[in-house]
């Protein structure tokens, strides 16, 4: 007779959970990284424009292009605002998802243990029948040799 878990179907199912969950949490980190990458652009074009302006005020900008660029300015703030909203909802999506895959490792985890204690058990109580069935042997042997030799 082989071994056969009584939760083989649960073991499978929540293998095939952590799966999913990993899958999830790996998207999640995705599209973290890119609403981060999206949000450091959006600095670094805000720093340029600084820097841009600050130069040109040194030679002297008019009226209607300082209020240009401060236009362009306000905007670009608004849009890096709501990249970092992004990039938080990003980040708490991925530590949810993080969580949840956690959970699911720990669940598999469990079971492995619990088929491996299981497993052992089975082939105890294996190894204690064969040597009751080795016994058995031995005696009727025992048996046969006294009733010959008599």
């Amino acid at each position: 007779m082989s071994y056969q878990f009584k939760f083989e179907k649960i073991l499978t199912i929540r293998e095939r959970e952590k799966e999913e969950a990993s899958s999830a949490y790996n998207q999640s980190v995705t599209r973290f990284e890119e609403a981060a990458e999206k949000l450091y652009e959006l600095l670094k074009r805000k720093e340029e424009l600084e820097a841009y302006q600050a130069d040109k005020m040194a030679t002297g900008l008019s009226v209607q292009e300082i209020r240009h660029h401060q236009q362009f300015v306000g905007n670009l703030t608004k849009t890096i605002e709501h990249a970092q909203k992004m990039v938080q909802n990003a980040r708490n999506s991925m530590v949810y998802f993080q969580e949840k895959m956690l959970e699911k490792n720990i669940e598999v985890k469990k079971f492995v243990k619990i088929k491996e204690k299981d497993h052992s058990n089975y082939l105890a109580l294996e190894k204690a029948e064969e040597a009751k069935q080795m016994d058995d042997i031995s005696l009727q042997q025992y048996m046969q040799h006294e009733k010959v030799g008599g």
